[in-house]
């Protein structure tokens, strides 16, 4: 067989607006192989935020965040002061990311933007090429896409 192959889906729940994804995501990748951990963002149920660089230091795996627009880190620190508690919290995980880059990963569409932590943004390049097989967005980000919208209207 040829090309990436989906292995295995889990599914967690996380609360709107919550501080719960990261340990979420951590609990989902417990003893699983993986070489990288590809996100379509780090803001999930609102504004619960994954934060990649806990994520890195627990299982020592590349993480790349990925988004089809450029964020507007101005905007969402705007909101995250306008709304919690705790916005200094949550603005840490956004401020820690590091340079937005931006790659144009299939031919005849815009670029996507990413955040890499724990490799380079050389290395991060060409796995989003690798895995951008029928559009711009890497496989792995599409099709969890898919999967969260099917789970998320279930009652």
């Amino acid at each position: 067989m040829k090309g990436p192959v989906l292995e295995d889906v889990r599914v967690g729940e996380i609360t709107v607006d919550g501080m719960d994804a990261t340990e979420v995501l951590l609990n989902l990748l417990k003893d699983m192989r993986f070489e990288v951990v590809m996100l379509g963002g780090v803001s999930f149920a609102g504004f619960n935020l994954i934060d990649p660089w806990a994520v890195y230091d627990r299982y020592g795996t590349p993480i790349i965040v990925v988004a089809r627009k450029r964020p507007d880190n101005k905007s969402v620190k705007r909101a995250l002061m306008r709304h919690f508690d705790d916005w200094a919290e949550r603005w840490e995980v956004i401020r820690h990311l590091g340079e937005i880059h931006s790659v144009e990963t299939f031919p005849g569409e815009p670029p996507i933007y990413f955040e890499v932590v724990g490799a380079t943004k050389e290395w991060a390049e060409e796995v989003l090429k690798d895995y951008a097989m029928i559009c711009r967005v890497p496989e792995p980000v599409r099709v969890a896409r898919i999967v969260a919208r099917g789970v998320s209207r279930l009652p």
